[in-house]
């Protein structure tokens, strides 16, 4: 016997037993099951007004997951492309900027644990340390070594 169609927000249920989604990414994830004009919008109410979905749970999951391997403009742009509310990212990204140094040297350490003898060393750890979104200041800082 064939199991009847999933609801949208058993759908949404299933997806968010997963990770935390925001709400913009659920609606983009479930849109095309939508059969009546409304009935998403309806189930996604519906789900964060019971506290299924929460921007700020996703904010956190999302910081505390990623903030060990990247910088704060990474991080930011990852917060942006979930729909998060801009203050709100805005607010997470300044909590970051402040252990950026010390977040930039410790994925450093893990990746070459020791200072580039040449430029062209030097410019390869530059590049990945920028790929992982840390800005130009702290990587000139964690490439030089400087300890202050």
């Amino acid at each position: 016997m064939a199991m009847p169609p999933l609801s949208l927000k058993g759908r949404a249920l299933r997806l968010l037993s997963g990770r935390e989604y925001s709400r913009a990414e659920l609606e983009k994830r479930l849109q095309s099951y939508e059969e009546e004009p409304g009935s998403l919008a309806l189930a996604l109410d519906d789900l964060q007004s019971k506290g299924f979905i929460s921007e700020q749970r996703v904010l956190e999951s999302v910081v505390h997951r990623r903030a060990s391997k990247l910088g704060a403009s990474r991080i930011r742009q990852e917060l942006h492309s979930k729909g998060l509310a801009p203050e709100a990212v805005a607010q997470a990204v300044d909590q970051l900027r402040a252990t950026e140094l010390e977040r930039a040297k410790e994925v450093w350490r893990k990746k070459f644990a020791e200072p580039a003898l040449d430029p062209a060393g030097r410019a390869k750890q530059m590049r990945f340390l920028a790929a992982r979104g840390f800005g130009g200041d702290t990587i000139r800082r964690v490439v030089a070594g400087d300890d202050d």
